[in-house]
């Protein structure tokens, strides 16, 4: 029985699965985006937040734990540097998991995993450069006259029109 086992062995040894979660995390940290099957970034979440989370203390005995996880120096680089800085004010999920179908070959679902304060589409940095919406219901008739108040619209008809 597996009680309180939540970890998905993923078929493979101990090791195995310690060191492919520690290649995905670092292809994740240095791309900023991976596809993967489902069980693997679901497994790659639960590895890999934790990891940032340590990030945002930036100590050298910070940096030792991460990089007894990661083994890759580029990685380490990345995550203390642009990545911790970008994540400094979440408190937590900084993955987002977006299901992508299954894979032709052996119909594995799939699954892209990416670091949630590095997508440019969904955070709007283009809407910066646009003006603001404006919305189109109404007429955007005369302005009213200073000391006319709303009453006194409604018994004059609002314009000259009415006369």
């Amino acid at each position: 029985m597996r009680h309180g086992n939540k970890d998905n062995h993923l078929s493979r040894t101990a090791s195995h699965r310690r060191s492919l979660l520690a290649n995905l995390a670092s292809s994740l940290i240095i791309h900023k985006r991976i596809n993967t099957t489902i069980a693997k970034a679901k497994a790659l979440r639960g590895y890999v937040e934790p990891l940032i989370t340590k990030s945002k203390d930036d100590s050298t005995h910070s940096r030792r734990t991460v990089f007894g996880y990661l083994q890759n120096k580029d990685a380490l680089k990345a995550l203390f540097g642009e990545v911790a800085t970008k994540v400094a004010e979440r408190p937590g999920g900084y993955t987002r998991i977006i299901r992508l179908g299954t894979r032709p070959g052996d119909n594995a679902e799939m699954a892209m995993i990416e670091l949630v304060d590095f997508n440019e589409l969904l955070l709007g940095k283009g809407k910066e450069a646009k003006k603001a919406k404006t919305t189109r219901r109404g007429r955007g008739g005369k302005k009213k006259a200073e000391g006319e108040t709303a009453a006194e619209t409604k018994e004059t008809g609002g314009d000259a029109a009415g006369e």
